[in-house]
């Protein structure tokens, strides 16, 4: 027989190995290869299903180049190159973002990155957790542990970012409102969860702009479509994770409280259970 069936029947001897124990038990920790090494920390999955393509992933001795295939996670011993993959021991950062980096771990123009600001930190597979665009400075988190990075951007948890952003302009009460309702960008409608004055001079303003979800260059195109032009835009929290005084450009790590309250974030267990 060929097409879908004898596909089938190729797969099912690699899935049965993968699955067979001695005692015929399962974990309840099964996902497919590339997302197991992505939860243990060793790259993301894109990266994973490269590796998987290229004959470097063995499960249980046995070389992997499906990356459908599922493991055990408690059971499965899985190498890359012929070296063990474990979990690495669960980092959580935050950075200070100066204005002028690119959030990316190599930039094709040389341009410096993020990851200039991590040199101290002897983890390989750390990532960040969203983005700041070049010009954008702030809070950024950056962690190894990729299921609490995804349900912290996951849209079901709707978990608020909060930005300080100099305008230049001052904007009255209707204009700050018109970003709340809604307003249009390139056929998009984009809104702000608030937005508020902070402070203002004779020229120019700071406003507060609280986002529940992290669509492209969000604030800077709402500004855009009111005729605004953002000077400065600085993340201050994720949450009630707060920049605090963090100088520019440094690196700490989170404590143990303030990961505490980011797990419990409305809608991180949702996202963490989908």
């Amino acid at each position: 027989m060929t097409g879908r069936n004898s596909v089938r029947q190729r797969r099912s001897p690699q899935k049965s190995r993968e699955r067979a124990r001695p005692n015929g038990e399962t974990s309840g920790k099964r996902v497919t290869l590339p997302r197991a090494l992505s939860k243990l920390g060793h790259c993301s999955r894109t990266q994973a299903e490269r590796l998987i393509l290229e004959g470097r992933v063995s499960v249980d001795g046995r070389k992997v180049t499906d990356i459908s295939a599922w493991v055990d996670l408690a059971f499965a011993k899985i190498r890359v190159d012929g070296t063990d993959v474990v979990a690495e021991a669960k980092i959580y950062l935050m950075l200070n973002k100066p204005r002028g980096l690119v959030t990316t771990r190599d930039d094709p123009e040389g341009r410096p990155t993020v990851y200039d600001c991590l040199k101290d930190f002897e983890a390989p597979h750390l990532s960040p957790v969203g983005r700041l665009d070049k010009a954008s400075e702030g809070l950024l988190l950056f962690t190894n542990d990729t299921v609490f990075a995804q349900a912290l951007l996951d849209p079901l948890t709707h978990v608020t970012k909060t930005y300080h952003v100099q305008v230049n302009q001052i904007m009255d009460t209707e204009m700050l409102a018109q970003m709340t309702y809604g307003v249009r960008h390139d056929g998009e409608i984009l809104k702000a969860t608030s937005a508020t004055l902070l402070r203002s001079g004779d020229r120019n303003a700071w406003i507060e702009v609280e986002l529940d979800e992290g669509r492209n260059r969000q604030i800077r195109r709402m500004l855009e479509a009111l005729d605004v032009e953002c000077l400065r835009l600085v993340r201050v929290a994720i949450g009630g994770l707060a920049l605090g005084e963090l100088p520019k450009g440094a690196v700490r790590a989170l404590t143990d409280a303030e990961l505490r309250e980011l797990r419990q974030s409305p809608g991180m267990e949702t996202a963490r259970r989908n």
